[in-house]
């Protein structure tokens, strides 16, 4: 097996073992713990830290521990709170929300990060074009980790007022440890920066990257990734599910939900070199308008079972594209500056979490609606003039090792 396949596999399958113990807790959160909004405001304080965190500490961690280092501390987090719900209450769920939410931003980035050098080392080697082997192994790493949704909420619907074991989660931090192999950015030692930048620059790297303009307009994408994430777990499961099948239905809606997300996730992955991103953003945005409308115009009863998983499938074939894309996206534009450009991206994704799980409790489900039509069709807008940005500029580099020959063209040409 192919080394960089081969560990792009234990990121995955580490991703697996946690979330199955986390996604299951996720989805129950809101229906589970609504004593006192006790599950709502978990949920918010949890990504009120990631938003938190994605302000500084990706760059300063990824710089300072590495990919894997990173990765293997940020775990411990998911570990804590799946231990805290087995004793569930405000002093536990609380304090191990915000221990998860500090850890979320660089696990994800760290995780992008990886699979973003190795992609564009691979392609390298193999003569490839750098953002089609990043946009496959985000699709191989969707496919895997979605299918953590399957099993966590399968165990969740089974066994109900069970929830997954943390035992999982430790598996997952083992497994890292054992058998991922660490990296380094190869890009960055070609460049000759062998040296730690200072510890204030990578302190602020984060807002440094918003002197980009294409990042100014696409940090849309990942606040509506947030908010479409936040109405699905939240609003669909308790509004919709809840109140007209009942809390034992949860899993099994979410379920089929995963089931598309994955399969859906590695098929982008692989075709996104021949239809080009932009059809698969256009697939997801009018798969995404078409369930809004539709869900304003239902009146869900409990006779129309089959109805509820059109709309969870639905949404998951829409969100494999804000998933797969959007990472891919942020790594493949912001080569030189990944660590950043991924902080800032579960920035913006944290920021719709809480703006979600925020108005949860006193906004009516219809204004919510009229609020995902908004934001998605200002994200197109946005994402449409960042792309003709980039189309105008033709000697910005899409695969490894293009910046340096372009630069020496450049130079010979001025001699």
């Amino acid at each position: 097996m192919d080394r960089s396949l081969r560990n792009v596999l234990v990121v995955s399958f580490g991703f697996l073992l946690l979330f199955t113990a986390y996604g299951g807790l996720q989805s129950l959160q809101s229906s589970l713990y609504s004593e006192e909004g006790l599950g709502v405001t978990a949920l918010s304080t949890l990504y009120g830290g990631m938003l938190l965190s994605s302000m500084f500490l990706p760059p300063l961690l990824i710089e300072r521990l590495g990919c894997k280092g990173t990765i293997i501390l940020s775990m411990c987090g998911y570990v804590a709170f799946s231990v805290g719900n087995f004793f569930a209450s405000w002093y536990t769920l609380i304090p191990t929300s915000i221990l998860l939410g500090l850890g979320a931003a660089p696990l994800w980035s760290a995780q992008c990060t990886y699979l973003t050098i190795m992609g564009n080392t691979h392609a390298e080697k193999a003569g490839k074009r750098g953002k089609d082997t990043v946009n496959q192994y985000f699709g191989i790493f969707f496919l895997i980790f979605q299918s953590s949704g399957i099993w966590g909420n399968l165990i969740s619907s089974l066994v109900f007022g069970q929830t997954p074991s943390q035992g999982s989660g430790v598996l997952a931090v083992l497994m890292i440890a054992a058998f991922l192999e660490p990296i380094r950015d190869v890009q960055r030692e070609s460049e000759g920066e062998k040296k730690s930048p200072p510890f204030w620059s990578t302190l602020l790297s984060t807002f440094k990257l918003y002197r980009d303009k294409r990042l100014c307009l696409l940090i849309l994408l990942p606040l509506y990734s947030g908010l479409e994430q936040g109405f699905l777990s939240s609003e669909y499961t308790r509004s919709y599910v809840t109140c007209t099948l009942g809390i034992q239905f949860i899993g099994y809606v979410m379920i089929c939900f995963s089931a598309t997300d994955a399969l859906c996730s590695v098929l982008y992955g692989k075709v996104s070199q021949y239809t080009g991103r932009a059809v698969l953003y256009v697939l997801g945005a009018v798969t995404h308008v078409s369930c809004v409308i539709a869900l304003l115009l239902w009146r869900p009863r409990a006779d129309q079972l089959a109805v509820f998983f059109v709309f969870s499938g639905l949404w998951g074939m829409a969100d494999a594209v804000w998933q797969t894309q959007n990472n891919a996206l942020y790594g493949v534009l912001f080569e030189k500056s990944k660590e950043a450009a991924f902080a800032n991206y579960r920035l913006w994704e944290a920021l719709g979490f809480v703006t979600a799980f925020g108005y949860s409790t006193f906004l009516c489900v219809r204004f919510k609606l009229y609020i995902l039509l908004g934001v998605l069709s200002l994200t197109m807008a946005a994402y449409g003039l960042a792309e003709c940005i980039e189309s105008q500029n033709p000697m910005r580099p899409h695969a490894p090792g293009q910046a340096n020959q372009a630069e020496d063209e450049e130079i010979q040409t001025k001699m």
